[in-house]
């Protein structure tokens, strides 16, 4: 096998360079003089964690992420969506060749491991475990801490490392960038003793980071289209005064006039309005999907239907959104606004008062909540006789439906974030609430994805739900790191039952 010296000689035998390494590492940190430098990449990196007061004899990297919080930071990561990905490329080659495949969050927390199950026992002595930190500032010069300052595929090898714990290891890793804004969102490496070292793993390990680059700038496409396909109602509703939308990091997706917007704008946390480079002040008014710009004091008119939002699922207080406009709301319209949603043709008082109050539903006391919510979101938007909504709408509980019906699994329970309506009694409700959620968990169960299941297990709606664990304890391989706190949920489910 092959590696390179320092001068980038040919040399064959890892242990030998590595003992070379080890001269030079002693020669540097005693302070002698006249000896071979180590690399530049390495010097450099050796200088900022001896700044951070990183202790060469220092044994293992801290905990910072306990075990029980690591799945909901998983399934919270950007990194998430191309794990499989990352483990038909690296897991099976690193199982195959000694090395484990590590991935960290930015700040070089890693979060995944996989691979030589032999060589988990090893990894674990020296902190190669999830919830331990890799930075250079935690744990010294490093591959996975290194190539996150750097922002380069990097290879250390043995005494490469600042910290003399992991000399007898040599790893490579490159980052991964959020094809959104830039930003590193982590770092993938692979690990292993340094006999196993070769020439071509930083190459692997960079090249499946262009991988997973590529599959999240793809996913971004599809989530930008989406985005504007659901919102290009509130830009319409415009009517040709100057607009855009743009997603939560400010990316410009759609704009009128066409051409005249920046790729990118500023939007500082909090402000309601900002100004572009060519001077022109906008609105900035949230959607539930991104942000609605444009100029203020625009006026509306009647010739164009009004885009109406609803995101009425999860915890917390129902919401919409009315042409770019956030309209608090409280429970009884919501259910109104729910009810007129999946009937678009419209509902006189009576059947309406019968699927918001069951049989003891009065039409005075509908008509009533009517006029308060025609006040509120105008009467173009909430039509009479019959009762209707004339505006495009779009809402997160039709989003999941459509994505089940569709088979697209994954995006139903990511569009999901909890019950419908969670307070709301009434029989139209409780009915759509109902089929959501067994409807949504059927389609996780029948799918049979580990990974999907994981995401169940730790949703509101999965929490509790004891077959879940059950398949997922069956479906878990033994090392998986996940199983211990999947199997304590279960054991905790059935002494609860």
């Amino acid at each position: 096998m092959t590696t390179r010296d320092m001068h980038g000689e040919a040399v064959h035998d890892p242990v030998q360079h590595a003992h070379m390494l080890h001269g030079i590492y002693e020669s540097v940190l005693s302070g002698e003089s006249g000896g071979l430098p180590p690399r530049s990449l390495v010097s450099a990196s050796w200088e900022r964690s001896l700044a951070a007061h990183v202790d060469p004899d220092r044994r293992t990297p801290p905990v910072v992420v306990p075990e029980t919080e690591l799945p909901d930071l998983r399934i919270m990561h950007p990194l998430n969506e191309v794990m499989p990905l990352l483990r038909s490329t690296l897991v099976s080659i690193a199982d195959e060749a000694m090395h484990v495949m590590l991935v960290t969050d930015a700040d070089g927390t890693i979060l995944w491991r996989e691979g030589a199950v032999r060589l988990l026992h090893p990894a674990d002595s020296v902190g190669l475990s999830p919830g331990m930190r890799w930075s250079e500032d935690a744990i010294g010069t490093n591959a996975m801490g290194t190539t996150l300052a750097v922002d380069a595929p990097v290879q250390i090898h043995s005494a490469e490392h600042l910290v003399r714990t992991c000399h007898a290891w040599t790893c490579a890793a490159a980052p991964v960038h959020d094809p959104d804004t830039g930003t590193i969102l982590g770092a993938i490496d692979i690990s292993g003793p340094l006999h196993t070292v070769h020439p071509a793993m930083v190459q692997l390990v960079s090249a499946t980071a262009q991988l997973a680059e590529n599959q999240l700038r793809v996913r971004l496409a599809i989530a930008d289209e989406r985005l504007r396909v659901r919102n290009m109602p509130h830009l319409t509703s415009l009517h040709g005064q100057a607009g855009a939308l743009a997603t939560p990091t400010g990316r410009i997706i759609a704009g009128e006039p066409y051409g005249s917007w920046p790729m990118r704008v500023a939007l500082p946390a909090g402000s309601d309005r900002i100004r572009l480079d060519d001077g022109r002040e906008m609105v900035v008014e949230p959607l539930a999907e991104g942000y609605l710009l444009r100029a203020p004091r625009a006026t509306r008119t009647t010739s164009r239907r009004s885009a109406l939002s609803l995101r009425f699922m999860g915890e917390a207080a129902p919401r919409i959104v009315l042409n770019g406009r956030s309209v608090k709301i409280t429970l009884r319209p919501a259910e109104i606004l729910t009810a007129l949603a999946l009937h678009p043709d419209g509902l006189s008082a009576e059947p309406l008062a019968l699927l918001l109050y069951g049989d003891d539903g009065n039409p005075t006391t509908v008509r009533g909540e009517i006029l308060r919510l025609r006040g509120l979101i105008g009467a173009d938007v909430l039509r009479t006789r019959p009762y209707r909504l004339d505006a495009a709408v779009d809402t997160d509980f039709d989003a999941v439906r459509l994505a089940l019906r569709a088979g697209q699994v994954a995006d139903a329970l990511r569009a999901c974030t909890g019950p419908l309506l969670p307070r709301s009694d009434a029989p139209e409700i409780r009915e759509l609430r109902d089929q959501l959620e067994v409807g949504l968990r059927r389609a996780v169960l029948d799918a049979e994805d580990v990974e999907l299941l994981v995401e169940l297990a730790a949703h509101p709606l999965g929490r509790d739900d004891l077959e879940v664990h059950d398949v997922l304890t069956d479906l878990l391989p033994p090392h998986d790191r996940r199983r211990p706190e999947i199997t304590a949920r279960r054991e905790w489910l059935l002494d609860d039952g």
